[in-house]
């Protein structure tokens, strides 16, 4: 089975402030397929994380297809516990705007039958980490999302 792995990461500076998005597709030997960053707007790093989510598998679903991707094993690695935990169903969601965009997950989810979310150490999320921070400092020209 074909496999995706997409690296995400959010940030907002000043929590809440402005914030974006790094998104970083690799096939199952880690070669990258295609890396992105946006600024997103006003957030909270937690929104800023889920959003992250919400785009990389979007884009994975676009680039793929939509028929094709039920076929790959999609694993999503961020450095967020708070949102691989709640997407796993360890913790809960007890914030309304998180809870929204978990929604939104959930239901981009259902189209993907054999999809996980592992945590990992910052030092391993380096690339969309930068995708990130180059948003933020102005230095990606703005993308459009689709």
């Amino acid at each position: 089975m074909p496999k995706i792995i997409i690296n995400t990461d959010g940030g907002s500076r000043g929590n809440p402030g402005e914030g974006a998005i790094g998104v970083v597709l690799n096939d199952e030997r880690g070669t990258v397929i295609k890396r992105y960053g946006e600024r997103i707007g006003f957030c909270t790093n937690n929104e800023a994380e889920y959003k992250a989510l919400i785009f990389g598998l979007k884009k994975a679903k676009q680039i793929v297809g939509k028929d094709k991707i039920k076929g790959y094993e999609i694993e999503v690695r961020s450095d967020s516990e708070l949102l691989v935990n709640q997407m796993n169903g360890k913790y809960k969601i007890q914030d309304e705007k998180i809870g929204k965009l978990f929604l939104e997950v959930w239901n981009l989810r259902v189209e993907l039958p054999k999809i996980y979310f592992t945590v990992i150490k910052r030092e391993f999320n380096k690339l969309a980490d930068k995708m990130v921070n180059e948003a933020l400092d102005g230095q990606i020209k703005r993308q459009k999302l689709f």
